[in-house]
């Protein structure tokens, strides 16, 4: 019964069976690990080997590749000092020109003399201007006697008038009672005829004595319209001989006299003849000087910046230790296509006279700009047939050339007042070799 229920022992086939089982089992285990864990190797060292070669091979091509510094451009400030070129001029300058023809009689100003306004300059000698206003005064005194006359005659045509309205209504009266009489038998027809007639000549009378008044009426319009033409001739020659007398029109300082003592002067255009026989075109040039003005050519870029009434410091360098302040008072609300600069105009008070027309001067403007410019070195800068540029470096590292707009020169640095938007990279120095389109190397600069 034991051995019936004990396992037989396995044969040797069943055996060698067991084992090459267990054999082939051990080995597919072992392939299937090293697979699994090649698999590993391959996902995490492939990609860091790929990314190794590609930095192996950017790190080689950057070798290659010309360095260049790069630089970004920067906002100039809000608030800045303008300093530009002006020209003194004076608030108010003239010349006088002679308005009666004659010879100078005597001068009494020269130059550098400060006058007053109504002050006499000169004094010219004119007796024909003499002449016509005696000749006048007689015409416009003649006139005014016709006036009177014919006055004087109106006056009697009025009264005659009155006697012949007078006679003609007593001889109305007579003929009526004549006629009553005539009716009544008490005098004769012929009588009546009589009073009739001696009617009808004063009512002639009467119409007679109305057209003289009439006709005398018109001759005072004639006389009087000739008496006013002899006062206005009178006038206009008696202003003329007060040209004789040269006044100032203003008050100011005589900067030219072109007259001497004895020189004939042609009245109306202003020419004159000196002591050597030349013409001149005025008799004096006068200035004021209490109040002056600069003009002032500022640029395009900084004209919407200016304000009237914006106030500036003047300098002159012939006075270092004064300092004038000017106002804005106008400009001329156009660009000069020329020059593209904006005339300024501005007002210094000047009592003292220390500063003097014709003056170079610089004023000093403070400005606040709404929309500063970017500032850049000045190396940076290409100027070539294209213009004015800038070397940029784009994100792709390849050079372009940038064409800008220059505004206010620091001397090291320089405005750029278009062109740019401030993100650039900009090549510090360029030179030839950095063409459009090269691949370079940007490099910052160390701070």
């Amino acid at each position: 019964m034991d051995s019936q229920h004990r396992p037989s022992p396995d044969s040797e086939e069943q055996k060698t069976s067991k084992k090459q089982k267990r054999g082939i089992g051990g080995i597919g285990w072992a392939v299937l690990g090293t697979v699994f864990f090649g698999s590993l190797l391959a996902i995490g060292i492939l990609p860091r080997l790929g990314q190794k070669s590609e930095l192996q091979a950017a790190v080689k091509e950057a070798s290659t590749l010309t360095s260049v510094n790069v630089i970004t451009p920067r906002r100039a400030t809000g608030a800045t000092k303008v300093e530009l070129p002006g020209s003194v001029v004076a608030q108010n300058q003239t010349t006088i020109y002679a308005r009666s023809t004659g010879y100078l009689r005597r001068w009494y100003a020269d130059i550098g003399d400060r006058v007053r306004a109504g002050q006499l300059l000169a004094e010219i000698d004119s007796p024909d201007t003499d002449q016509q206003v005696l000749q006048a005064k007689a015409e416009l005194v003649q006139a005014q006697a016709n006036v009177s006359q014919t006055r004087a005659n109106l006056a009697k045509s009025i009264s005659d008038l009155k006697q012949a309205r007078a006679n003609l209504l007593i001889a109305r009266q007579s003929w009526e009672r004549w006629q009553v009489l005539v009716k009544q038998g008490a005098v004769p027809q012929q009588d009546a005829d009589t009073k009739y007639a001696t009617y009808q000549a004063n009512l002639a009378s009467v119409e007679a004595a109305q057209n003289t008044i009439n006709s005398d009426s018109a001759n005072i319009n004639a006389a009087q319209a000739n008496a006013y033409a002899s006062q206005a001739n009178f006038q206009r020659n008696t202003v003329l001989q007060s040209y004789k007398k040269v006044t100032a029109p203003f008050a100011g300082v005589i900067t030219a006299r072109n007259v001497n003592t004895g020189v004939l002067i042609s009245a109306g255009n202003g020419n004159t003849s000196n002591t050597s026989n030349t013409s001149n075109s005025s008799l004096y040039t006068i200035a004021a000087y209490d109040n002056l003005k600069v003009n002032v050519s500022v640029p395009q870029s900084l004209s919407q910046s200016l304000q009237t009434g914006q106030t500036a410091q003047i300098t002159v360098r012939e006075l270092p230790q004064r300092v004038f302040t000017g106002k804005v008072v106008r400009t001329s609300n156009a660009i000069d296509p020329t020059t593209r600069t904006l005339l300024t105009q501005l007002e210094v008070h000047n009592s003292d006279a220390t500063l003097r027309p014709g003056m170079y001067a610089n004023v000093r403007f403070a400005i606040n700009r709404a929309n500063p410019p970017f500032v850049v070195p000045d190396s940076a800068l290409v100027v070539n047939a294209g213009g004015t540029q800038v070397a940029t470096v784009t994100k792709d590292h390849t050079v372009h050339y940038q064409k800008v707009a220059v505004g206010r020169d620091y001397g090291t640095e320089v405005e750029i007042t278009s062109g740019l938007t401030g993100n650039e990279s900009l090549i510090a120095t360029p030179t030839v070799d950095e063409t459009e389109g090269l691949r370079v190397q940007p490099v910052a600069p160390t701070k």
